[in-house]
């Protein structure tokens, strides 16, 4: 079958439609704190799916170190890969301050999150490794399994006794090949809000010989007593041997760091093609993140406020029956049961009728039967925001269990 029929096959009815949601939110020109009130189609709707969990998208010294920096250098500068003409003393810094705040001896500044994560897996690992991965575990983390030429075992999400069970296979398999073992996990999932087991798995060590590598994008400014991530929230810091953190959450930015030994930090600079063969982060945004790095550390009431909205959130929804599965961060799932058209319905209802956007989730990420309606709290949502949304989705959740969407399909006011 040719290429384009079989994409055409696979996409269906999908493929004729318009892209993403047939509309474009805009963004308020705020002096302030950028608000979770934002325009799509003229109207104005209360959103639930920012990457802005401190609320420094649009804080004031953000957008003044962000302003100045442009000016200063333009959007160019440096122009060229870090091993080249692409280094400076302000990537340097703040691979220095990052380092220092996660609790690692050096960092290596990383263009993407998501390219970043699949650099890592491919560098660090050759064909006679291991690597034993979490079943959850983040599309950047299974697309970086996919470049490894070794064998690699998964066990059951949050599992620990599948996990010790993997890594003795694991074992068995290095004892013949010379390789080495990298378990992987992360310290918050961003679909469920589980933290990864962290402190269990680095207690694993005791019987087996392996390293880990946690990707932390949501825990990273979200979890632990300073924000420096979930290793912090759960006391196993010096137990995690090569740490992941994006700019892309918390930051509200661009690009991703890794921090662990200098020896390993080293041996990335020099190998990971995609860094190495890639233009430098943009001054602005180095420069920009060192402004938004010094508030997530020194504004810890940033943190405390975000807490402040999730926990209201989740206490309030499963208040009113709703289920929120195992999440133990700030990241509310709520989960109901129903079809692709009950998600379809449910979400364009929310957003016509109530006003309000989130994200949707279905299978196969969630078995079938199920919809996952995800909600990402911030610092700058409010408590009235709070209220609003629980009134709408006790609402929303009472037409589903009535059939209302079986027979008003994309019903508006």
């Amino acid at each position: 079958m040719d290429i384009f029929d079989k994409i055409a096959k696979h996409m269906g009815p999908l493929g004729q439609h318009q892209k993403w949601s047939h509309g474009y939110f805009s963004f308020p020109k705020l002096e302030g704190e950028i608000a979770p009130h934002m325009q799509f189609k003229g109207k104005e709707h209360l959103v639930w799916s920012l990457n802005n969990y401190l609320g420094l998208a649009n804080h004031p010294e953000v957008r003044k170190a962000d302003e100045e920096a442009a000016a200063q250098y333009g959007m160019a500068y440096p122009m060229g890969a870090r091993m080249m003409s692409g280094n400076s003393k302000f990537h340097e810094q703040l691979e220095q301050e990052l380092a220092a705040f996660v609790g690692k001896p050096d960092a290596f500044l990383l263009n993407y999150g998501y390219q970043g994560m699949v650099s890592i897996i491919d560098t660090l690992v050759d064909r006679n490794d291991v690597i034993v991965y979490d079943a959850e575990s983040h599309a950047c983390i299974i697309d970086g399994l996919r470049l490894h030429m070794g064998k690699r075992f998964v066990y059951q999400h949050n599992d620990i006794d599948s996990a010790r069970k993997q890594l003795e296979r694991a074992t068995k398999l290095t004892k013949e090949s010379g390789g080495g073992i990298l378990l992987i996990t992360e310290g918050v999932f961003g679909m469920s809000g589980a933290q990864g087991k962290l402190k269990e798995i680095v207690d694993l060590k005791n019987d087996f010989e392996f390293r880990i590598l946690v990707d932390d994008a949501h825990g990273f400014g979200t979890m632990g007593k300073t924000g420096a991530g979930t290793h912090e929230a759960q006391d196993c810091i010096e137990g995690i041997d090569v740490y992941f953190g994006t700019f892309a959450k918390s930051m509200a930015g661009i690009g991703a760091f890794v921090a662990s030994t200098v020896e390993i930090t080293n041996f990335l600079r020099y190998n990971m093609r995609s860094q190495t063969f890639a233009k430098a982060l943009p001054m602005p945004m180095v420069i920009g993140l060192l402004k938004r790095l010094e508030l997530l550390k020194s504004r810890p009431e940033l943190k405390d406020k975000l807490w402040e909205i999730a926990t209201t959130l989740q206490k309030g929804l499963r208040e009113r029956g709703f289920d929120l599965g195992v999440t133990n961060s700030v990241v509310t799932p709520v989960f109901l049961k129903g079809e692709l058209s009950d998600a379809t319905a449910i979400t364009y209802d929310l957003r016509e009728n109530y006003s309000i956007f989130c994200s949707i989730v279905v299978y196969p990420v969630i078995p079938k039967g199920m919809i996952e309606l995800r909600l990402i709290p911030t610092a700058v949502h409010t408590l009235e925001d709070v209220q609003r949304t629980l009134d709408a989705f006790s609402e929303v959740a009472e037409k589903l269990e009535n059939g209302y969407y079986k027979e008003n399909l994309f019903a508006t006011a």
